[in-house]
């Protein structure tokens, strides 16, 4: 019975051809541009339709496949049950060992020591992990010293007599992207990779390599890019690894990757299950013994590129989509970054925080009980194949080069990644992308925190052939910033006449284009008249006054708010008259509006009231 109500209910509605949805869209569209309002010209190298169907999936190859089965696409495990992961600094031993118990206590599975002591003793190491059960928790050790630790953490092992198969611990050593492409310098341990891989041979669950592309990401990089450098680097080290002697199955198996999820919500669900067929296959091609050798395991960390100093409690917004994004995708582990990291040390509460955003995804909302919900998605099988066929051109053309450290050295990889991120910083100065709080709806009342320093929002110099972290609002911020620690008080003044619906619509664009330099900001609803609002702006010692009107209204008001304000303040036009080359010859010569660059036009402001 249920069988033919269904029957019948498909019956009753007819399938509707793509030629219909196109003509009822370009008819909605009444002759605007179908390219230009519809279609999303990504970074990334290619474009995104308005909406997919089926037939849009038509020649994807990887369609069809199960998690755990080769290509990967849809996860590498029956199961989606990540690891809760977050890092201590290592400074004291057995305060970082308090530390890391607490987090253990308050729901982490992994937990990442980071070391850079010149020297770190077996005692050390005792005291590090006193109270931690080795074969229940994750352990990753990173910094300086990793190399080193790899045998004192065997030793221990063997000394406290735990199976082998019951360790799960990796180092993040990276002499390709953390040292030479952060550095430029390459680590001689690079050399003794083989015999890293031959020392942790019988610990199946022990990685000795950690490709660290989330790098390229907090460097400006497009998802494309990351995802490529990141393939080629982890390449380079199997293609080293085998030349040492190692094969194939043991040199994949002994490498992790570490990503950026940045807040591109469905492009990075897709980046990820692109990475993993992608990997699969150039493991594949060395023709493993089991084909489980080639499943990639990634470890994701939310974005610090994105993270901004003001308005802080906005990042954890931010990196709550980005654990969604990540935990869909089906990573190994997962780090959200406490939204304080962008300008101190991150303390307990905002630790807290970031650890529950995980939490409550599995808890609450139950991520860990599905396996690849986007899969069938024709949006997300579409952006999947997209990404995997951008990256895999990146990648051969890199391979054409010689291989990630030959393409590194002839400046390729950070050529490639400095371009993007100018072409980032652009978008951010022009509001095409927006980075709330920092160039679109910041706090009007907000004012520098006592702990942001002027190093948070200074953006390091990249000397020479090297890639540095930066956040995309750091110009923004940095503005602002001085203009919170001047000692002055620059006031705009919103005059709104004429029309009462252009007066509003534009005020509020006002307010929020001066207040992202802290320039504060007065709104009015409305103003009888001209002579009433230049009385209300002088009376208020505005610096900058803006005449918030409609376009019909400028020709005449613009002129008399002039006349009557003298050069007693500067005087703004909100918007793109078609009277504007009129108001010009009359000495109005500054406009805001949708096209401007914010970031100079505020720093053009912010010089000429001489801050």
């Amino acid at each position: 019975m249920a069988n033919t109500q269904r029957e019948k209910l498909f019956t009753e509605f007819p399938a509707v051809a793509t030629e219909q949805w196109e003509e009822v869209i370009t008819a909605d569209l009444k002759g605007a541009d179908y390219e230009r309002k519809l279609v999303w010209k990504t970074g990334e190298g290619f474009n995104v339709r308005p909406y997919y169907r089926a037939e849009n999936l038509e020649g994807i190859r990887f369609l069809g496949s199960q998690a755990g089965e080769f290509p990967f696409v849809r996860g590498t495990r029956a199961h989606n049950r990540w690891h809760v992961h977050q890092t201590v600094k290592v400074e004291n031993p057995a305060e970082a060992n308090a530390e890391a118990l607490k987090m253990l206590n308050a729901g982490i599975d992994s937990i990442e020591f980071r070391i850079d002591a010149a020297d770190f003793s077996d005692a050390d190491l005792d005291a590090l992990l006193a109270g931690i059960s080795i074969p229940a928790v994750e352990l990753v050790f990173s910094g300086s010293k990793c190399h080193d630790l790899v045998d004192q953490v065997l030793a221990k092992i063997a000394r406290e007599g735990i199976a082998r198969e019951e360790a799960h611990i990796h180092f993040c050593i990276d002499p390709l992207v953390k040292g030479l492409t952060s550095k430029g310098v390459l680590c001689s341990c690079i050399d003794g990779l083989a015999d890293l891989v031959r020392k942790t041979a019988d610990y199946k669950h022990i990685r000795v390599v950690t490709v660290s592309g989330h790098i390229f990401s907090n460097a400006g990089s497009t998802i494309v890019e990351e995802l490529a450098f990141t393939l080629a680097a982890g390449h380079d080290y199997l293609v080293r690894m085998t030349e040492g002697g190692i094969d194939a199955d043991k040199a994949a198996r002994k490498i992790r990757f570490a990503m950026n999820v940045t807040s591109n919500y469905f492009m990075e669900m897709a980046k990820f299950r692109a990475a993993r067929m992608l990997w699969a296959n150039i493991v594949k091609a060395y023709g493993p013994e089991k084909e489980c050798a080639c499943k990639m395991f990634t470890h994701a960390v939310t974005s610090a590129w994105n993270q901004t100093v003001y308005d802080p409690y906005v990042n954890m917004l931010r990196g709550t989509t980005e654990a969604m994004s990540a935990s869909i995708a089906g990573v190994h582990s997962l780090e959200v970054m406490p939204f304080d990291a962008s300008y101190g040390e991150p303390d307990e509460f905002s630790k807290r925080i970031a650890r529950n955003a995980e939490l409550l995804l599995k808890h609450e909302s139950h991520f860990d009980q599905v396996v690849d919900p986007a899969g069938g998605s024709y949006y997300i099988e579409t952006l999947t194949q997209s990404i995997a066929a951008e990256a895999w051109k990146l990648f051969l053309e890199i391979e054409e080069k010689g291989g990630y450290t030959a393409a590194y050295e002839a400046g390729f990889i950070v050529e490639r990644v400095k371009a993007s991120a100018a072409a980032k910083d652009k978008a951010i100065a022009t509001r095409r992308q927006i980075l709330l709080g920092a160039n679109q709806y910041p706090n009007f009342t907000e004012t520098a925190d006592a702990k942001i320093g002027e190093c948070a929002v200074e953006r390091a110099e990249a000397k020479g052939n090297v890639l540095l972290p930066y956040r995309g609002a750091m110009a923004f911020e940095q503005m602002r910033l001085h203009v919170d620690r001047s000692g002055k008080a620059p006031k705009a003044f919103m005059l709104t006449c004429g029309s009462l619906a252009m007066a509003r619509a534009r005020a509020q664009f006002s307010c929020n284009f001066f207040a992202c330099a802290g320039i504060k900001v007065q709104d009015n609803t409305f103003f009888k008249s001209i002579e009433e609002g230049v009385e209300a702006a002088l009376a208020a010692k505005a610096d900058i006054v803006v005449v918030c009107a409609s376009d019909d209204d400028y020709a005449t008001a613009a002129p008399r708010v002039k006349e009557l304000l003298g050069d007693k303040a500067i005087l703004v036009v909100a918007g793109a008259p078609a009277c504007a080359p009129e108001l010009e010859a009359q000495g109005i010569t500054n406009f805001i509006n949708v096209k401007s660059n914010v970031l100079e036009t505020l720093k053009y402001y912010l010089k000429e009231l001489g801050i």
